[in-house]
């Protein structure tokens, strides 16, 4: 019996000891092991291995690439060609002989995308301006000159067309209006002229504006990788679908910082249909700058939590001039349309047709002033140097 009791205890002691050695080295082979964790994990099984959603990816990219294509633009310029023409003493002693003025070449680089069968492309004012001659380049290897259909530096959009016959790749527009953050983009266009590129990003902001970068901004942000040559290059949803053109970034080094705006494709479209119509853009204008109304203005003015935009200048002969608008009006409707901001403000009077009579609702001294003003049309900006 005691021989008994010894066994048994030896093969016990054995067993534990086997048990603690498993239990610390290989914790998997034993049973309900998955329960023994903090939390319970959930793997993708092993088939999937993450493919479906870079499948997505590619077929995205790959029904937009063939639409996208890069834009070669020069022009001429004229230099001194003496680098000592800017010194007042050089041409004190030598006069302007040396300054010729010798035309030279001078060379940029941006994206356009196919919008038509036909030809047309939707690109940047900012890639086509000043330019003598325009460069288009195919995805499939394909050239052809350029012609400006016309251009719009107030959204800074251009359209230009190409003849490469009736059958070229068009880009599917999407539906910004219902784009949500975190939506997954991918930028197609030419970064620093390497060639065509994708990248990969979300939707970072929606209805970004007062960037300073044009006169009507609604831009939408992501963090796609833009770079210098990414300019009218297309944004696109997770299926391929145009949702914006990239215009701009955000960069003290001109690198990709993850912070780059596109046009909404909902912009893009109107812009485009009125440039292919009639070669223009036609907008809606009265003459006035307005700021927008910050806590210490209404402060400032006693006004309480009033709703508006300030009235700081009113060009002399414009039309809210003739219908007795002053500086220092606080502009609180027009059409009896709310004013909140003036992004707003400046979205209602450009999307009224010149001629058309409409009521501007003012707050004058503490009173309430209604005025009838004649819509104008609104000139075109001066181009930058």
């Amino acid at each position: 019996m005691r021989k008994f009791w010894l066994l048994f205890a030896q093969a016990t002691t054995v067993g534990l000891a086997m048990l603690f050695v498993i239990h610390t080295l290989r914790p998997s082979l034993l049973p309900n092991a998955a329960r023994s964790g903090v939390v319970t994990l959930y793997e993708n099984s092993a088939n999937n291995n993450g493919s479906l959603p870079a499948e997505g990816f590619s077929r995205a990219a790959q029904k937009v690439m063939p639409a996208v294509v890069n834009v070669f633009t020069s022009s001429e310029v004229k230099a001194p060609t003496s680098p000592f023409m800017d010194d007042p003493r050089f041409r004190f002693f030598f006069g302007d002989e040396f300054d010729n003025n010798v035309p030279q070449q001078s060379s940029s680089l941006g994206s356009g995308v196919i919008v038509s069968h036909d030809g047309y492309i939707l690109t940047n004012h900012h890639v086509i301006e000043s330019a003598d001659q325009i460069e288009v380049a195919l995805a499939d290897g394909r050239t052809a000159k350029g012609r400006v259909i016309g251009s719009d530096p107030d959204t800074d959009l251009a359209v230009i067309k190409v003849d490469l016959g009736s059958n070229l790749p068009a880009i599917t527009f999407g539906q910004s209006d219902q784009a949500h953050v975190g939506d997954i983009v991918l930028a197609v266009g030419n970064p620093f002229g390497v060639g065509q590129t994708v990248t990969m990003g979300i939707v970072s902001a929606l209805k970004r504006n007062h960037l300073g970068l044009s006169t009507f901004e609604n831009f939408i942000q992501t963090d796609a990788a833009i770079n210098p040559g990414n300019s009218g290059g297309a944004l696109v949803d997770a299926e391929g679908n145009l949702l914006g053109i990239n215009s701009a970034i955000y960069s003290p080094n001109g690198g990709s910082l993850g912070i780059g705006f596109a046009i909404p494709e909902s912009t893009a479209k109107k812009i485009m249909e009125q440039i292919i119509q009639n070669g223009s853009v036609t907008r809606g204008w009265i003459g006035v700058a307005v700021q927008d109304l910050t806590p210490e203005l209404l402060e400032s003015f006693k006004l309480g939590d009033v709703k508006g935009v300030l009235i700081a200048e009113v060009v002399r002969g414009s039309p809210a001039d003739k219908a007795g608008v002053k500086a220092g009006d606080i502009l609180l409707s027009i059409a009896d349309k709310p004013l909140t901001d003036s992004t707003i403000m400046l979205e209602t009077i450009s999307s009224l047709p010149p001629g058309k009579v409409t009521m501007l609702k003012l707050l004058r001294n503490q009173s309430e002033v209604v005025v009838q003003v004649k819509v104008g049309k609104r000139p075109k900006p001066k181009p930058q140097e």
